[in-house]
């Protein structure tokens, strides 16, 4: 059993940058693709971003591509979404997971963290 714990959102203005982390438990979290998504009220959960379990491949939603970067420390069991150029349309909770077969859909993916809001003024 995968346990995942997120933190690191805020209140910031537009513009700015935060950085999301996920903290896993478990001893085999190096083999473990892993993704981010986000979600707000009356909307469905998005995919965000991907990476491989090594982070050698990630994947980017495109209203995210430039800005946003996945990356993954396996030596502290901590994946992370640094996030850059805030817009306020960014204003979601965010939410880790771990991917259990190939995709970028929700069902693709299992272990979900409780998430942590990110809120972008203009």
């Amino acid at each position: 059993q995968v346990q995942l714990v997120e933190s690191g959102g805020g209140l910031v203005q537009a513009g700015s940058s935060l950085r999301l982390s996920c903290a896993a438990s478990g001893r085999t979290f190096s083999s473990y693709a892993m993704g981010w998504f986000r979600q707000s009220p009356r909307k469905e959960r998005e995919f965000v971003a991907f990476t491989s379990p090594a982070g050698e491949t990630t994947d980017y939603a495109d209203s995210v591509k430039g800005r946003f970067t996945i990356s993954k420390d396996n030596a502290k069991n901590t994946m992370y979404l640094q996030m850059n150029s805030l817009k306020p349309e960014d204003t979601d909770i965010y939410y880790c997971a771990v991917q259990i077969r190939s995709g970028s859909g929700v069902s693709d993916y299992a272990y979900w963290g409780q998430g942590t809001q990110v809120t972008v003024s203009s």
